[in-house]
């Protein structure tokens, strides 16, 4: 059997499973979605968000890319970020990061990978921030792990000084912004940290929103 052939047999599979559950399953699909969570992740196949979170469709709002970045310059993370906060109103945004990440790993590699050099540089960057803390862990896999951790905390960071973010935190009181990593050897996702609406960032990146825009 062709190997995307087996796919649509599992999506047959699938939607029998579905409808032998409740027959209006997928009526109830077509009325809208309400998702409380917004998910980005890592594009990674081993690391499907519903899978993992033992969530329906129509729970989760998904934006997956490479080494589940959160870049100010990424128009597409932007209109999912933009979607989610004002129209669908998450109530809470969850980067998932997980150790293993192929990614993390070359960015920290001195191989260069054509046009994903640009992708990966805003890795290295914060390798750089870090250099200090990562350069003192001898173990290669622990260094790894650990510049995992600190990419996902940065894109915490990320979500939390763009204007999408804190106007909706100055508006709204939402949403929560969660850091996680997903373990591949066990299957269990770690906490790392977590901001709610108000909490403190760097003075230079808030902004404020009491005042006209120009425009």
């Amino acid at each position: 059997m062709k190997s995307h052939k087996r796919l649509l047999l599992g999506n047959k599979a699938w939607v029998d499973e579905k409808v032998r559950i409740d027959p209006n399953y997928f009526k109830s699909q077509i009325q809208g979605q309400q998702p409380e969570f917004l998910w980005i992740g890592c594009s990674d196949s081993r690391v499907p968000a519903e899978d993992i979170t033992g969530t329906e469709p129509g729970e989760l709002f998904v934006h997956r890319n490479i080494a589940n970045m959160v870049i100010h310059t990424d128009f597409n993370l932007l209109s999912v970020l933009t979607y989610a906060v004002n129209v669908l109103q998450v109530k809470h945004i969850i980067v998932c990061g997980h150790y293993g990440c192929g990614g993390v790993a070359s960015a920290l590699s001195n191989n260069s990978f054509g046009l994903i050099n640009k992708w990966l540089r805003h890795i290295k960057d914060i390798y750089r921030f870090y250099q200090q803390e990562l350069d003192e862990i001898a173990d290669v896999e622990a260094r790894n792990k650990r510049m995992v951790e600190l990419n996902v905390i940065e894109q915490i960071h990320n979500l939390a000084e763009t204007t999408i973010v804190q106007k909706s935190w100055h508006k709204h009181q939402r949403p929560v912004l969660h850091g996680w990593v997903y373990e591949l050897d066990s299957g269990m996702i770690k906490p790392l940290t977590q901001m709610s609406p108000g909490s403190k960032i760097e003075d230079i990146y808030m902004y404020e929103f009491d005042k006209p825009e120009p425009g």
